[in-house]
């Protein structure tokens, strides 16, 4: 008996399209994947830096079950957040510098009107800003009150220190030219008295709280200049307005008004 012819089985030629279809599918995957990483969030990339910095105790308060050796971000579930309040120290001294930029802008036209430039100098060491008065043009010679025209001087000041709402010290300040008159008996009272004018201004003018205002004198005793000289003595003769600053404070990053 014949054996039956067995068919023989035809071959697909469209195999090809599933490997192709594979293909092209993690090639669609590879391009998002690129797209994805191109567009980075600059933002969210330095945060997370400085959050690794503080974790490694580069900077910040910095790991988990360690004492706090610096201020850093603060952390959520034991370990670094991404916390956009964190600021940098470089942050910090811009936002202090513009502060200065912006007293030094509002009281320079006071300044010039009255040919008196070297009048307020405004000085910012760390977190501590000083602006400091010179004695010869906001008082008489012997005397605590203050001159009626630099009073929008010190208005100007006070517009940007007050709203701060942080401690204001004035600090009072004589060469050491012994004191001639009966009113003051000597260099302390002076300085001391001149001290309060500026505290009672600040706080009957402008509102400021009197639990942040001290009046601190100090008569001759911290000098500028060592200097036996007219010009020395002058710039000894002064009041201060000392104010420590958190530069974390939003006011500091309002920019020059």
């Amino acid at each position: 008996m014949a054996r039956k012819k067995r068919e023989e089985e035809h071959e697909n030629h469209e195999r090809w399209l599933v490997s192709y279809a594979d293909f092209i599918t993690l090639l669609f995957a590879f391009f998002v994947v690129l797209y994805s990483v191109s567009r980075v969030d600059n933002k969210r990339l330095t945060q997370a830096a400085a959050s690794i910095r503080w974790a490694m105790h580069y900077a910040g308060t910095g790991g988990t079950g360690a004492l706090p050796i610096f201020d850093g971000p603060a952390s959520e579930g034991g370990g670094p957040a991404l916390n956009s309040g964190g600021t940098t120290q470089k942050a910090k001294e811009k936002a202090i510098e513009l502060l200065r930029k912006k007293i030094e802008r509002r009281i320079k036209p006071f300044l010039l009107e009255r040919k008196a430039t070297a009048a307020v100098t405004v000085v910012v060491e760390g977190r501590r800003l000083t602006v400091r008065l010179a004695a010869t043009e906001f008082f008489d010679a012997g005397q605590a009150a203050l001159r009626p025209q630099v009073l929008a001087i010190l208005d100007a000041i006070a517009m940007e220190l007050v709203p701060l709402d942080r401690m204001l010290r004035v600090e009072g300040f004589t060469d050491e030219t012994p004191m001639s008159g009966d009113r003051y008996r000597n260099n302390w009272d002076l300085s001391a008295a001149r001290a309060a004018t500026v505290v009672t201004y600040l706080q009957e003018a402008h509102g400021a709280r009197p639990e942040l205002l001290a009046a601190v004198g100090l008569g001759s005793a911290h000098p500028i200049s060592a200097e036996d000289t007219d010009a020395a003595r002058q710039l000894n003769r002064r009041v201060e307005l000392v104010i420590e600053l958190d530069p974390s404070d939003e006011m500091l990053g309002t920019g020059i008004q």
